[in-house]
């Protein structure tokens, strides 16, 4: 990776950084109030814990995303040479993969290896990401 596409993909990085950082947190209403314990419409109850689980899985996933690109901005801090090479096996990411995500972590063949071990769909191809 050149200096010119280490430089573009920190401004990226920082760029989604204070994006998932600005973001407020999804609000979690309490599913049950004691309105809904003396009669209140059952039907209401359904969508509520409905729209719990979804902020609430929004949420986890805004923080796992902010911990991701925590994580490739002090690997491209502690060891910018190395940056965007697969942490397993060592080779270079494809640099479409790198713009497309620049907190990627493991190539293409890597990261097929690990979601099929996990059940999950195989990628073969850069553009199964776009």
């Amino acid at each position: 990776m050149t200096p010119a596409q280490r430089k573009a993909v920190a401004e990226a990085l920082t760029a989604l950084k204070a994006q998932l950082e600005a973001k407020a947190p999804r609000r979690l209403e309490p599913t049950r109030t004691d309105e809904a314990r003396v009669g209140a419409d059952e039907d209401d109850q359904p969508l509520a814990e409905m729209e719990q689980a979804i902020a609430s899985n929004r949420n986890k996933n805004d923080a796992q995303m902010l911990a991701r690109v925590e994580a490739a901005l002090a690997r491209l801090k502690a060891d910018p040479d190395d940056f965007g090479n697969c942490l397993d096996c060592g080779d270079a990411i494809a640099a479409g993969r790198v713009k497309a995500m620049p907190y990627v972590e493991l190539c293409i063949e890597c990261q097929s290896k690990k979601d099929a071990a996990a059940g999950g769909p195989r990628r073969k191809h850069l553009t199964d990401y776009v």
